[in-house]
């Protein structure tokens, strides 16, 4: 699996779905308990883990340091569908569990603002992991902006906008246009690109 080149616009983004994807090996996705923080270390504040709970909220188990610095506050256990626009929430959870459903990495693209002042663009990447075996219990994410505003970590950020979502596969890359209404068959919400890989 490739991870799209220019596709990944951040280099945190990269690094983590490069890791990942070493350590999944010929699975779907590795264990939780396989990730080596000191291995990611230099993208550690941007990286956050989700578990999924029953309501579909996906609390922070874990969050980095700069994504908490982001809303000003700290963000575990709070949930990541509610950092979202009202507008978006249905979309954000149908994207969390397309990469749980399918096993397949997501790289989103986000907008982020404090009050009265200019936004940032920010890069979301969520990766599927196995917990105790079970393969719908945590999702492994980094959040990063492009750049960092005068603001970050001043005031907090409004919630987030989201701009663009698409899903990364072994042998294709496919687009889940952010217009399209949340379905139940997630397959439906998917447009192929002819010609596979960039």
């Amino acid at each position: 699996m490739e991870d799209g080149g220019a596709r990944m616009r951040q280099s945190a983004t990269r690094q983590l779905f490069r890791y990942w994807n070493e350590l999944r090996g010929g699975r779907a996705a590795p264990e939780r308990d396989s990730i080596d923080p000191a291995a990611i270390v230099s993208v550690l504040p941007d990286t956050f883990i989700l578990e999924v709970d029953p309501a579909f909220a996906f609390p922070f188990r874990l969050v980095g340091a700069r994504t908490n610095a982001l809303f000003d506050a700290q963000l575990k256990s709070s949930s990541f569908v509610e950092l979202w626009r009202p507008q978006d929430r249905a979309a954000v959870r149908a994207m969390l569990l397309t990469t749980l459903d399918g096993a397949c990495p997501v790289v989103a693209g986000a907008s982020a603002a404090a009050a009265d002042r200019a936004p940032v663009e920010l890069e979301l990447l969520v990766l599927p992991l196995r917990h105790f075996g079970k393969t719908h219990a945590r999702l492994l994410g980094c959040l990063t902006p492009a750049r960092h505003p005068p603001w970050f970590g001043l005031m907090p950020a409004q919630p987030l906008e989201l701009i663009s979502m698409r899903v990364v596969r072994p042998d294709q890359t496919t687009l889940l246009k952010k217009s399209e209404s949340p379905a139940h068959d997630a397959r439906r919400r998917f447009v192929v690109l002819p010609g596979g890989r960039n």
